[in-house]
């Protein structure tokens, strides 16, 4: 689950006074290793092999099958307290290690996997430390966290794109007239043109309705996740509602939220409670 006012990782909701204070060190310690294993993909200039060889040594941790770094060595007790598996957190470093190299998906189904490991165990993560992670609750949960992880990737696009990373489905790209040498061109003149702010819009608007489908959620967790997930579902339909605004195009205006952004984003928070 993101929520913008997290500065350098979004997926979580890092100091919230929503959160119980007894959440608030596992959550603080979650948020520390995935920090550390985006850096790992992201930062600095070593070159793509070691960055790979550094994820896959925090994987053998998670595993035991590797000496704890700090990192994790911080997490270990956090884990056994709240009876958390790693699994969510392995998804992750798979995620990160995809972003390795250029990025390219096929087609929404690409998308989707990606979301489901770099977007999602984050959503299991808080519902499994409010004890509400089930049956129930899980598609609610994949529905907001893919959402956000959808309008963040439109929020960057020309970020990621100078990264060579493209997170928009080449096959739909391509069924709209447009690929990636369209987006390339759109970065460079610093703005979309009619045919690219469409196809955003076309995915501007499924993501919207991933966020509100995934809105019932709020009805089926403890009332302090309940106020958190009213919070961040609002976060995300405001980016929408920027992008909109915008002309749905990121590339000469990202969208980001501020101050000024406070009345909508309490209108929309009220209206998440309907």
């Amino acid at each position: 689950m993101s929520m913008a006012p997290v500065e350098h990782y979004e997926n979580f909701p890092v100091g919230s006074l929503l959160l119980p204070a007894r959440l608030r060190p596992p959550v603080l310690a979650i948020y520390r290793f995935a920090r550390h294993a985006d850096d790992l993909a992201d930062e600095g200039d070593a070159p793509p092999a070691q960055r790979l060889a550094a994820l896959d040594e925090l994987d053998r941790a998670l595993c035991g099958q590797a000496a704890d770094p700090p990192v994790v060595a911080q997490l270990r007790a956090h884990l056994a307290a709240h009876d958390l598996p790693v699994t969510p957190l392995r998804a992750l470093l798979s995620a990160f290690a995809q972003d390795v190299g250029p990025v390219r998906h096929a087609s929404w189904d690409s998308v989707l996997d990606y979301c489901s490991r770099s977007a999602n165990p984050v959503g299991e993560l808080m519902l499994r430390l409010f004890g509400a992670w089930n049956a129930s609750t899980r598609p609610a949960s994949d529905a907001i966290c893919t959402a956000l992880q959808v309008l963040n990737f439109l929020q960057d696009l020309a970020c990621d794109w100078r990264r060579d990373r493209l997170y928009l489905p080449q096959d739909e790209l391509h069924a709209a007239g447009l690929d990636e040498h369209d987006v390339a061109r759109a970065v460079a003149a610093g703005r979309a043109d009619e045919r690219l702010a469409r196809f955003v819009a076309g995915q501007a608007a499924r993501a919207r309705a991933l966020l509100e489908s995934g809105a019932v959620l709020g009805r089926q967790v403890p009332w302090r996740l309940s106020l958190e997930l009213r919070a961040i579902v609002a976060g995300g339909l405001r980016i929408a509602e920027q992008l909109r605004a915008g002309g749905h195009d990121p590339i000469a205006r990202r969208p980001k939220l501020g101050w000024r952004d406070a009345p909508a984003l309490a209108r929309l928070w009220w209206r998440t409670a309907a």
